[in-house]
């Protein structure tokens, strides 16, 4: 071993996004003598470094920005970078993915189903390597309805966007190659933020509808999109990277799958009155047909807001719930526990609002009337 003074070498892709960030944050946390070496692309690196720099000083230390292409081969990295980096990987955690719904299928299939291929050819040379923990989504059951077991992947369904079908596709390799390489999958429900520090993916869905609930006129009741009495399956990232991170350490974990999410998921329409409460507007009264919700997102103007949302509406529009069998097993002698949406929806909501400020204060200071 080339690795002095490190018990844990985790490789690392998709950082620095959101979830990517947690996990990050959450392997140098808990581990401390864990190194993270962390596949960044040239476009993301002062991004990366922001990130890094927000860590505390001996955290930053044991954490490798390696510059690199998730979906290239070998994850963009040189043959020598490859060879003083393979026989000393413990770990990987794959979570480079194209999660953005208006993403097209040429870019969709290049990092999702690409990345995927790529990560275990470098799997296959690490000669340490404890476990390859693929980061998939609860939603590769498509239209499913129902209750979704973990160990069920291809079920004859059908997906509803590119990134659900990709993200499967990406899944059945790892499947494939559970008997030669320790690989596990983890699947996510809908991450909505941080359950601590309130902070929302300003790219992602819950971000958007979050926003629309919280701006609309505090008397007008907003007709929301979707079934009420449906399970929004929900999770906040810090329960999701602690329960993966602690997945990805136990020696059980690979060759299985496992859910991520809240195993006593509320209803849609229970989840809108708390953030309509939390924001101090009024309940929604009534919810719009999905598909009706979906046609009036697509009319211009609404482009961007559609983007997100739409994996939200899809979801209010399944009757799904998910087995977490495995997950319960395995996290059952750990302080890992999703906490319930109703102890943290407050954060969210403030810190969203935090946000309008801001953006309500840098446009007052654009605006200048004698000009």
């Amino acid at each position: 071993m080339t690795r002095p003074g490190f018990d844990e070498v985790v490789l690392l892709t998709g950082f620095p996004s959101f979830a990517a960030r947690k996990m990050c944050e959450e392997l140098v946390r808990t581990g401390e003598r864990t190194l993270v070496h962390a596949i960044v692309d040239p476009k993301a690196e002062p991004e990366a470094r922001e990130a890094l720099d927000a860590l505390p000083l001996e955290q930053r230390a044991r954490v490798n920005l390696i510059e690199g292409d998730a979906s290239s081969m070998d994850l963009g990295l040189s043959g020598a970078e490859l060879a003083a980096l393979a026989p000393e990987i413990d770990r990987i955690h794959h979570m480079a993915h194209v999660a953005t719904l208006s993403a097209d299928r040429k870019l969709a299939e290049r990092v999702n189903v690409g990345g995927a291929r790529e990560v275990l050819e470098v799997a296959r040379v690490c000669r340490s390597l404890k476990c390859l923990v693929y980061h998939s989504t609860a939603h590769v059951s498509g239209d499913r309805t129902g209750f979704i077991l973990e160990g069920e992947l291809e079920k004859g369904q059908s997906f509803r966007n590119v990134v659900e079908e990709t993200l499967a596709r990406g899944e059945k390799m790892m499947r494939a190659a559970m008997t030669k390489l320790p690989v596990c999958v983890v699947r996510p429900t809908v991450v909505v933020g941080d359950s601590q520090t309130g902070e929302v993916d300003r790219d992602g869905g819950p971000y958007f509808l979050f926003l629309l609930i919280i701006t609309s006129p505090p008397d007008f009741p907003l007709p929301l999109p979707g079934r009420p009495d449906a399970f929004l399956h929900v999770v906040p990232v810090d329960y999701y990277v602690r329960a993966a991170c602690a997945l990805g350490r136990d020696p059980r974990a690979p060759g299985r799958t496992f859910h991520v999410g809240d195993p006593a998921p509320l209803t849609a329409k229970r989840v809108f009155e708390l953030v309509a409460a939390a924001g101090g507007r009024r309940t929604p009264r009534n919810f719009i047909p999905a598909n009706l919700t979906k046609a009036i997102l697509r009319a211009p103007g609404l482009d961007r807001l559609a983007k997100s949302p739409r994996a939200f509406l899809d979801a209010l529009a399944t009757r799904v719930s998910y087995s977490f069998a495995n997950t319960s097993e395995l996290l059952a002698d750990t302080d890992v526990r999703c906490p319930p949406f109703e102890s943290y929806v407050e954060g969210l909501v403030e810190y969203v609002q935090h946000r309008i400020r801001e953006k309500r204060a840098r446009d007052a200071e654009v605006y200048d009337p004698l000009v």
